[in-house]
């Protein structure tokens, strides 16, 4: 009998777990959970398979947590207790303020420096036309708290209904701390006010640190450098500190796991044990994608994944279908064509980088492909899939 062609491609799917706490053996709930939703659902585990585990349940079950308390410990320590600049935080309740009522519990005032039109992953304090009909460079206008309510008064987030510029105020003060509220976009302007600094920004901190380091600031912290080693016990990250943290509860923030290297390899052996096939497995955090309405690009995490096996390591290494059909091969049709196309991805090099027949597929790392795939299969919310299978993808037009 012939074989059955395949009709399917890329497949993935959420795979339901139990709720995770600290000191649970991670790696066996997740091999466990992937091996029972197969059997349940009458699908097989393939070898380059790829099981994701969102980085949640990972800090959660290495107890990775720390409170407000902690925080402004060691912001004291490393800054000092008098006034503080915290420049280009996000806007967000879950990943910022928690961190913010720390840092102010911590000293006498802050002064928050607040980028604009739009924070650093894109959610808008005010509209790039309001700054156009306002008349104002925002890569050289400094504008005080006055002045902005003057020019575009109140401006609640689209999604949340948060004005943030009062929400941070209102935390930093009944942390018991002065605030003086600024908007800029150059880093040196907060050496105006203070040359004691934390800079919150996410993927351009080295750069904004290195700025304010050339231009005479006394000392630097990004948020890196925050809670990267316990604080009376609490947990840390090593790498990268505060950032990637969400809010647990109203005093107690859930860090970035730790080092989770072994994880990743613990469950990809437990897989090759009980099924012979030999899968990656990836820890994820946010994806990376942009949202049109928003305009927010999702990544509010140091990187998409912070630990992968190594067969995740590297870019795609795609043809680009529809220039094949358009282009070398414009005159073939029907089966011809499927046979050309097929016969020139099985010749295909093992480096396209160049070539005009890759042109047009995505050039980015697999984990961050995959991790953003990931991220939209499990979701923020209720959907009890912490763990997402994703099976043919390394799968192309011949297999």
């Amino acid at each position: 009998m012939a074989n059955k062609e395949r009709r399917v491609g890329t497949v993935s799917r959420g795979i339901r777990c139990p709720i995770i706490r600290e000191g649970d053996d991670l790696a066996s709930i997740v091999a466990t959970s992937v091996l029972e939703a197969a059997k349940c659902e009458g699908f097989e585990i393939n070898d380059r398979d790829v099981i994701s585990i969102t980085e949640s349940i990972v800090a959660r079950a290495q107890g990775n947590y720390a409170s407000v308390d902690d925080i402004a410990e060691d912001v004291k320590a490393k800054l000092g207790n008098d006034t503080i600049g915290v420049i280009f935080p996000i806007l967000s309740r879950n990943r910022f303020a928690i961190c913010l009522k720390g840092i102010a519990k911590a000293v006498k005032k802050v002064v928050l420096m607040l980028s604009y039109p739009s924070d650093e992953v894109g959610n808008e304090l005010i509209s790039i036309d309001k700054i156009d009909e306002a008349g104002i460079n925002p890569y050289s206008d400094v504008l005080s708290l006055e002045k902005y309510r003057e020019l575009f008064g109140e401006n609640k987030h689209e999604f949340t209904g948060v004005d943030y510029v009062q929400y941070y105020g209102d935390v930093i003060r009944e942390c018991g701390a002065e605030v003086e509220i600024i908007f800029a976009n150059q880093a040196k302007t907060i050496l105006n006010y203070t040359d004691c600094i934390i800079n919150c920004d996410i993927h351009t901190r080295a750069r904004t640190k290195r700025i304010l380091l050339a231009a005479g600031a006394k000392v630097v912290c990004s948020l890196d450098d925050i809670l990267n080693a316990p604080v009376n016990g609490s947990g840390c990250n090593e790498k990268y500190g505060l950032l990637g943290s969400n809010k647990s509860t109203e005093d107690k923030i859930k860090l970035f796991p730790r080092e989770c290297k072994e994880l990743v390899l613990d469950v990809q052996k437990a897989i090759m044990d009980a099924t012979g096939k030999h899968v990656e497995v990836m820890v994820y955090g946010d994806g990376a994608f942009k949202d049109p309405q928003g305009k927010i690009w999702e990544l509010a995490d140091p990187v998409v994944s912070p630990a992968f096996t190594d067969g995740l390591v590297g870019t795609p290494n795609e043809l680009k279908l529809k220039y094949l059909a358009d282009n070398d091969f414009a005159d073939l049709s029907g089966e011809a064509l499927k046979e050309a196309i097929s016969k020139s991805i099985k010749e295909k090099d093992g480096n396209l980088v160049g070539s005009m027949a890759s042109q047009g597929t995505t050039p980015r790392q697999l984990t961050d492909l995959i991790g953003s795939l990931c991220d939209l299969t499990s979701g923020s919310g209720d959907k009890g899939t912490p763990v997402v299978l994703v099976q043919g993808y390394f799968d192309n037009y011949t297999n």
